[in-house]
């Protein structure tokens, strides 16, 4: 799996079943009720433009019990699914619980996402407030502030 998608950028948007294809035959050797499959599927449907495809495959593996990184790479993809289907309220649902998920590398894409779905429902300050959060602490400089307006985005005034 990690081989085809390593090539996924030798194929042409006019090859994407070529490629999806190639990742359907790896998770078909998959054992059955495998969680993997239909999250494999799903990242290939995704990849090539098909949100609408990849929204019911995301959903079949975490209903699987597709968990751990995977699991929350599923969830972040399937937010920005729905999103791109017109179904931003539902990855916001899905993600804010990722908030106070143990924090791994995929906390600043759980931000950048779920700001992309609060925009779309036009909560732009609270999208705002959620990337220059996770913007703050890569910054050289000025760390504080950052964070410190982040807040400030979002709390009530005095």
């Amino acid at each position: 799996m990690a081989a085809a998608w390593a090539r996924f950028d030798d194929y042409s948007e006019d090859e994407a079943p070529a490629f999806r294809a190639v990742i359907d035959a790896l998770a078909a050797e998959l054992p059955e009720g495998s969680p993997l499959g239909p999250f494999e599927r799903a990242c290939a449907w995704d990849s090539t433009g098909r949100s609408d495809l990849a929204v019911p495959l995301y959903r079949e593996a975490l209903a699987r019990g597709l968990s751990g990184y995977r699991g929350r790479r599923a969830r972040i993809q399937l937010a920005s699914s729905l999103r791109n289907i017109g179904e931003p309220e539902e990855g916001v649902k899905l993600l804010t619980p990722e908030l106070d998920a143990p924090s791994d590398e995929l906390d600043d894409a759980v931000r950048a996402t779920l700001a992309l779905c609060l925009s779309s429902l036009g909560r732009d300050r609270e999208g705002l407030s959620l990337v220059l959060g996770a913007l703050a602490p890569h910054l050289p400089r000025y760390q504080r502030s950052m964070a410190n307006y982040a807040r400030l985005l979002v709390e009530p005034e005095d």
